[in-house]
């Protein structure tokens, strides 16, 4: 699993101006499983700091930033030689140590021979609640996200799909061949999401219930890191709105309407909220762009949004819809179908790098997301079957002319023309490859 992650992290070790490398991601998403991989397969020795179980070592950073103490320390309490240029140090759950996010700066300055990595499942909120003083420009910085389509694929044993579609021609349609085990991991993806712990358990079992019980205990931790982690005041807020979230993401106006999380609760209540599980990681916003022009962060209405969940499998098992009704999409998926492949497509979109937006003209037209690739805006449309005729997205192109736009659908793979506008047919299932295509 991770592949790509563990390709960048060793660019991160043969770096000659390496800094201390943070990981950040929502909490499971697998950034210890992959810091211990890497450090098995590229270092001699490991030394692993967990500031949320060992609480105590905490204090070795309590006295000054002097690292060449702190290293002394941490040596003789764990019994360990720490090597620079053998020995990885990892400080996991480093948001619970705030001290130690500060030496981070004096170790790039003063001891850049070590390699450093540091991981955060709720950093964004601990930096936010606690004013730590964060050592900008002193590190290198990685984010993790749940396992896209094509981790899932390659984790399923199915890597030769992968392989074949890598280069696959706009002249050529798709054959059965491949779009149907495809199209079945897809759903199966749909149901499964890409948190590791969910895949690992699939891959051994096959087991949906399985599957689903290890998703609800996911759920009841990220609930649980409310109490924990939240101001006391907001902790009912921030359950209102996480549990508003599939609920409003499945109108068929899927803007996020905070009077719809409980009845007299106006936006002023619970912004605060909906910035905590951004902060966290649960959930991801997309901010209307009515006027498109780049770069797209200018011209972003950020009082009109879509709020969207950081994994599709974890939006099934929280919308409490059946693996069954995926697998079989029967009329009960009808209702979310539209949901699901929607933060299916934006999750695809942030784990290849992109930053998504989306257009809406009035009630009368929208096209889903909006991305910028090399400077250039494009158009995202995203359909749940094979019907690509997307009016919205024909006015889009009429009236901005990008040179390329996307649609992502049940369809096979085709080049046409919108307008001016070059219209790239992409199978959903193909979405991973979507940077190879806009590069043609």
């Amino acid at each position: 699993m991770y592949r790509d992650i563990l390709n960048d992290l060793e660019q991160w070790k043969n770096k000659s101006r390496r800094k201390p490398l943070l990981i950040t991601g929502v909490r499971q998403c697998g950034k210890t499983y992959i810091v211990d991989k890497f450090a098995e397969l590229y270092f001699e020795g490991y030394v692993k700091v967990n500031f949320e179980s060992e609480e105590k070592l905490s204090a070795i950073f309590d006295y000054d930033f002097d690292v060449k103490r702190i290293i002394t320390e941490l040596e003789r309490h764990l019994n360990i030689q720490i090597n620079p240029g053998k020995t990885l140090v990892f400080f996991d759950e480093i948001q619970e140590c705030p001290r130690a996010i500060t030496a981070l700066k004096y170790f790039c300055e003063n001891m850049r021979d070590l390699h450093i990595i540091c991981a955060g499942s709720l950093l964004g909120v601990a930096l936010k609640k606690q004013q730590i003083s964060f050592p900008v420009g002193k590190v290198n910085r990685l984010k993790l996200y749940p396992m896209s389509f094509k981790e899932f694929v390659i984790a399923s044993g199915r890597t030769d799909l992968i392989e074949a579609l890598q280069d696959w021609p706009f002249d050529r349609p798709i054959p059965e061949l491949y779009s149907v085990p495809m199209k079945k991991l897809l759903k199966e993806y749909y149901a499964v999401g890409g948190m590791p712990e969910a895949v690992k358990t699939w891959i051994d079992t096959h087991d949906f219930d399985e599957v689903e019980e290890v998703q609800n205990e996911i759920l009841s931790d990220y609930a649980d890191d409310f109490s924990k982690h939240a101001p006391v005041s907001e902790v009912p807020k921030i359950r209102l709105v996480w549990d508003s979230v599939p609920v409003q993401l499945a109108k068929d106006n899927n803007k996020f309407v905070f009077s719809h999380v409980k009845q007299g609760k106006r936006s002023a209540d619970l912004e605060d909220a909906l910035q905590w599980l951004c902060d966290a990681g649960l959930v991801i916003k997309t901010e209307l762009v009515e006027k498109p022009e780049t770069p797209l962060s200018g011209f972003a209405d950020k009082t009109y949004f879509k709020v969207y969940m950081s994994d599709v499998g974890l939006l099934r098992a929280k919308s409490r819809l059946s693996p069954k009704s995926i697998m079989e999409e029967n009329i009960l998926y009808d209702r979310y179908k539209g949901a699901f492949v929607e933060n299916y497509a934006l999750n695809e979109l942030i784990s290849i790098g992109y930053e998504a937006y989306f257009w809406r003209s009035g009630n009368s037209a929208e096209v889903d997301f909006l991305i910028e690739h090399k400077e250039k805006m494009v158009p995202v449309e995203v359909k749940s079957a094979d019907n690509t005729q997307a009016k919205s997205f024909k006015q889009f192109c009429k009236l901005y002319e990008p040179k390329k736009g996307l649609k992502l659908s049940a369809k096979n793979i085709a080049k046409n023309n919108c307008e001016s506008t070059v219209a790239y047919s992409i199978p959903l299932y193909l979405e991973w490859n979507l940077y190879k295509y806009l590069e043609e």
